[in-house]
């Protein structure tokens, strides 16, 4: 199955390829301050994998806070936020697939990572997020 998603003017696209159907994926929520701005809600299949297809570098902007270890990408044109890098894997801002609202899984309680290291969260994103290709 391939979920495609997009932001709202088409700078960038998104193609999960998952064996899995939305109500079957997880839904998370962090309780960052970019996020609790924001309001993504994220899924990734670490089994599958995301590709995130860029029209015109000049208008995404990659935001880095915390321990600057995940791009933020963020689209210049329409300030939309659709997925979170880092070392060549990705969890997507579900909230920009065009199924979205087959998502049905309660996310997760909000969860903060503010107290984790570097290690811990690399870790984490190794066993939770899914693998990328940007182009």
């Amino acid at each position: 199955m391939i979920l495609d998603g997009t932001c709202g003017c088409g700078v960038l696209t998104l193609h999960l390829e998952t064996a899995r159907t939305p109500a079957e994926m997880p839904v998370r929520m962090c309780g960052c301050t970019f996020c609790v701005a924001r309001r993504p809600r994220y899924t990734s299949d670490p089994a599958g994998h995301l590709t995130i297809e860029i029209a015109d570098d000049a208008q995404v902007e990659r935001y880095r806070f915390g321990l600057r270890l995940a791009d933020f990408l963020i689209c210049k044109r329409c300030d939309r936020f659709v997925a979170a890098v880092d070392s060549g894997r990705a969890v997507v801002n579900l909230d920009v697939l065009a199924r979205a609202a087959e998502f049905t899984a309660p996310p997760l309680t909000l969860t903060i990572y503010d107290t984790e290291d570097v290690a811990a969260r690399t870790a984490r994103r190794a066993a939770n997020w899914m693998p990328v290709t940007l182009g």
